[in-house]
Formats: C-alpha cells, structure tokens, sequence
C-alpha cells in the first residue's frame, strides 16, 4: 500500500496539468513501515524530452532529490509522470525502461479533465501490478 497526502496529490496534478501539452514527471521519498510505504515528499522535476508521448527526468534535478532524500534518512519510493492522452496504466515504454522491482510507478491519466485517475504499480519483468493507494487528508 503506498500512501499520499491529499495537498502531495494536489502538487501532482497541478505539475501534470502545468507541463500540458507534454507529460510531466517527479519523484516521490518517503519510508517504509510493514506493509505500508508513506511519501513524504514530493519532487517536481523536469520533463527534457518535452514531449507528450515519453518523458526524461532532469539529470541534475533527479541527483537533487536523491541527496535530499538522503539527507532526511528516507528512501526513493518510485516516481510519477503523466499521461496527457492515455489511461492511467503503463505503456510499453514505461514496462521497458521500469527498472527497479521495488519502486512505485504513479500514473497520472488527464485523459479526461473532469475525472483525473491516479494509479500505483509495480513492475518486475515485465509484469505489472496494480496497487493499492490511499490518499489522505
């Protein structure tokens, strides 16, 4: 289960619907307890590919986060990114460049502007699952 703040989800969409027309990305720290992994915080960061099929995030910006992560003792819990035209699952590119088993990948489909979906997976080997997300006041 991987667990989001209401005002971390709102940053998400807000930087999702800022980087319209292309697909916008960003990393989420935070710490795992059981069976619970809790964000903490939420990293905005820079599509360079600038496109609405495929995103790159920022090289600086990811190395960033990652000491700042660092720095408040937590752990890199996965990443997000958009997808402007498509649903709320992962594409094939997505499965492809899905690197490590453990991560959570956040898909965030503004397919349809009146029924945003954000959806949690994890993807080993190609195979992805869905997973549970609350979100929390």
């Amino acid at each position: 289960m991987l667990i989001l703040k209401q005002e971390d989800y709102n940053k998400i969409v807000d930087h999702a619907k800022k980087g319209l027309p292309n697909e916008a990305c960003g990393l989420l720290g935070g710490y795992v307890e059981g069976d619970k992994r809790v964000v903490t915080d939420v990293y905005l960061l820079r599509n360079v590919d600038e496109s609405r099929e495929h995103f790159s995030m920022d090289p600086a910006e990811q190395l960033a986060a990652i000491k700042d992560i660092r720095q408040k003792k937590g752990v890199l819990l996965g990443n997000f990114h958009s997808h402007p035209e498509s649903p709320s699952r992962p594409s094939q590119e997505d499965i492809r460049l899905a690197y490590d088993p453990k991560m959570n990948y956040l898909i965030l489909s503004l397919m349809n502007p009146e029924e945003l979906v954000l959806n949690s997976f994890h993807i080993e080997k190609g195979e992805v699952t869905k997973e549970e997300l609350v979100i929390e006041a």
